[in-house]
């Protein structure tokens, strides 16, 4: 069945326009069949929609109609010395991150129920991945960022024909200033933080990487963990495989934050819920959340798969991003931190025969 959280407590997301939040809380999906046919999916196309047996649509439905070809990423190893240490190499999407998995369900989703215009915000890479899909599926676009949003994410937003809503402050107040327009607009919601279609996208992750490895799973998948939108979607895709019998055991999910933001992480070691934590400042701006709203998911998530969270030290990012470029991999701050984390705690949560797939999230060609 594929489903977020078993939590009876959690409200079930009924799809309609303008639903997005309940009363309190946050709104999952409603557990569904999934399978997993490999012998029909071998003979499908390279993308992410092959596992359609897998995903909330009609399985009639073309499903294709408004796809931009995003999945199937790379697996290498990190390099020839460790062939155990492998990359899932998902910057190189159509907009250049790992948010193309969860836009493109969100925004075909949309088309399905008959929106015509969508309010998303972002701190860049979900606000470009929105409005590229918006593009294709010929659905006006309004994507609200940060003022502080890098260049290169504006002009590629802009690029789409998305129009861009530049927001003083924090990235939370972006946020509250696009629930605003939506609540007094009336307008759909592309959230990659609320809506749960975004995690139906997201966890394609872990499908792919379960064929890419022969149908077997990694001992350790190691994810950067700002809203925690690839983490779910992992944590989520692990979950279907295993309900549906095709593996036996999850592999330890790692989430990776900044030193400078990192309220999972902290609420982590002091075993405690979640809570708005102040954001020092980080290269990472993708994953700089001071309140993630499923951090607690993300915790349930971690603790359920025996994992962990790191933090990534931020003197060593920018090191980190001329280490991975040497090795053939350009990509941006986020996920250069990610690789700083690695580097960090590896000889403390990794065995050296262990599998371990480290996610590459974001284009380096962004900033």
């Amino acid at each position: 069945m594929s489903h977020i959280f078993l939590d009876s407590k959690k409200e079930e997301y009924i799809p309609n326009h303008y639903q997005w939040k309940p009363e309190k809380g946050i709104y999952d999906l409603k557990p569904y069949e999934v399978k997993f046919p490999v012998d029909e999916i071998k003979q499908r196309q390279p993308t992410m929609w092959r596992y359609k047996e897998a995903l909330p649509f009609d399985k009639s439905q073309d499903l294709l109609s408004f796809s931009l070809g995003e999945g199937m990423t790379p697996l290498l190893p990190l390099d020839k010395n460790e062939q155990n240490i492998l990359v899932k190499m998902d910057y190189l999407m159509p907009t250049g991150s790992f948010k193309d998995r969860g836009a493109s369900v969100l925004v075909a989703k949309a088309k399905e129920l008959g929106v015509t215009t969508v309010i998303a915000d972002s701190s860049g890479n979900a606000g470009t991945s929105i409005a590229a899909y918006c593009a294709r599926a010929n659905i006006r676009c309004h994507i609200y960022v940060p003022d502080s949003t890098v260049p290169k994410k504006l002009a590629q937003i802009e690029a789409y024909g998305a129009e861009l809503h530049r927001i003083p402050g924090t990235r939370e107040e972006t946020a509250e200033a696009a629930q605003r327009d939506v609540e007094e607009k009336g307008i759909f919601y592309a959230s990659h933080v609320y809506n749960p279609f975004f995690y139906e996208g997201t966890k394609t992750f872990a499908f792919e990487i379960w064929e890419q490895l022969n149908y077997k799973v990694p001992d350790k998948v190691i994810v950067p963990v700002g809203n925690g939108t690839l983490l779910l979607g992992a944590y989520i895709g692990f979950k279907n495989l295993k309900n549906a019998g095709v593996i036996r055991h999850f592999p330890k999910i790692v989430g990776v934050q900044s030193e400078g933001c990192q309220p999972i992480a902290k609420a982590f070691r002091e075993n405690k819920n979640t809570s708005i934590v102040e954001n020092t400042g980080t290269e990472a701006e993708g994953i700089a959340i001071a309140d993630p709203v499923r951090g607690d998911q993300v915790l349930q998530a971690i603790k359920e798969t025996n994992g962990a969270i790191i933090t990534a030290p931020e003197k060593d990012i920018k090191s980190a991003k001329k280490e991975l470029a040497l090795k053939g991999f350009f990509v941006e701050p986020t996920t250069a931190a990610t690789y700083a984390a690695f580097k960090e705690y590896k000889n403390s949560i990794l065995n050296p025969d262990e599998v371990v797939v480290m996610s590459l999230c974001g284009s380096g060609l962004k900033k």
